[in-house]
């Protein structure tokens, strides 16, 4: 897939992978290993799939499963190995490479307040393994995004649940914002998610005041957005239009239906990458003007809220951040 895809495209992809809703429970209590993995269908991001089969939340489609080693890790610093099997229990070694990797693996928290997009290393015989750092007890989804290298595979997105133990309480969703701080730079988001038809968002980096006009390439474009609707953590991986190096990236996207989404944006710039957040509720403008008046004082970044919401470290080798 180039970043140059057209609208129709990512209309069809986005109606393919949202689905049922998943209720984040707000009492405390101890949290252990989940009991079990969400099944929806899923198309993957590039083709559509039936209404009634949204994707990102099941954790086999399409004759693959996505087998986490351990259901259970941290917190802290910790090694999460998985594999993708096929229909026969054998573990894939064979994948179509997209925006310069094999696969890509996702890991974020129900409450959407911990975003993780890393890139594990395959081992010979079809064994993923990646450090990942988890700060807080809770729930957490793994989303696996790939294409098997089979003769006429489509892309598949696989979730499946994984859990940090210990007392849990979820944070409350960030309010809507159309600027986003992180490290530093300041992301400002604007143009419309709008419910059954294609819209432009556009997000503008500025560093210290100043347009960033020379964005440098990650995976194969100047920006990557990953959207997740709250409530049921339906999975979304779009790519830029296309364009220049900043100091704004645009991304077409349709939102299957009115609700709260998160955005998260990642772009590097001076070899580091950096991820910076927005909540948006589909329908409305989604820039600034729409914000609350107070939303400048909101944990909007990716990298100040207070659970961890993303990853500013740099990319060692370009393969993790």
């Amino acid at each position: 897939m180039n970043t140059g895809l057209k609208i129709t495209a990512f209309a069809a992809a986005l109606t393919a992978v949202f689905g049922t809703a998943y209720g984040v429970g707000t009492g405390v209590g101890p949290m252990g290993a989940p009991e079990g993995a969400e099944h929806a269908g899923h198309g993957g991001p590039r083709e559509a799939a039936p209404a009634s089969a949204p994707g990102g939340l099941q954790v086999s489609d399409a004759g693959y499963t996505l087998s986490l080693d351990t259901r259970q890790i941290g917190p802290g610093p910790a090694e999460l190995s998985f594999s993708i099997k096929d229909r026969d229990g054998r573990k894939v070694t064979a994948y179509k490479t997209e925006h310069g990797k094999e696969l890509h693996f996702i890991v974020a928290s129900r409450d959407l307040t911990v975003y993780r997009h890393l890139h594990p290393v395959r081992a010979a015989d079809g064994t993923w393994s990646t450090p990942v750092d988890l700060p807080a007890a809770g729930g957490y989804k793994a989303f696996a995004d790939f294409t098997p290298a089979a003769d006429g595979a489509k892309g598949v997105t696989l979730g499946a649940d994984l859990a940090v133990p210990g007392t849990y309480a979820p944070a409350p969703m960030p309010p809507a914002s159309g600027t986003a701080e992180v490290e530093g730079y300041g992301v400002t988001l604007g143009g419309t998610l709008d419910p059954g038809k294609a819209g432009e968002l556009r997000l503008t980096v500025g560093k210290d005041g100043k347009p960033v006009t020379n964005l440098e390439p990650y995976l194969g474009a100047y920006g990557h957005l990953v959207a997740l609707r709250d409530g049921d953590l339906a999975y979304l991986h779009v790519h830029p239009n296309g364009g220049g190096p900043g100091p704004e990236v645009s991304f077409t996207a349709t939102a299957p239906s009115a609700g709260t989404y998160r955005l998260f944006l990642d772009f590097r710039h001076e070899g580091k990458v950096r991820t910076a957040a927005f909540t948006v509720r589909a329908g409305g403008p989604a820039d600034a003007a729409n914000a609350p008046a107070d939303a400048a004082n909101a944990p909007a970044d990716a990298a100040s809220a207070p659970a961890g919401t993303g990853s500013t470290e740099a990319e060692p080798g370009g393969h993790s951040h």
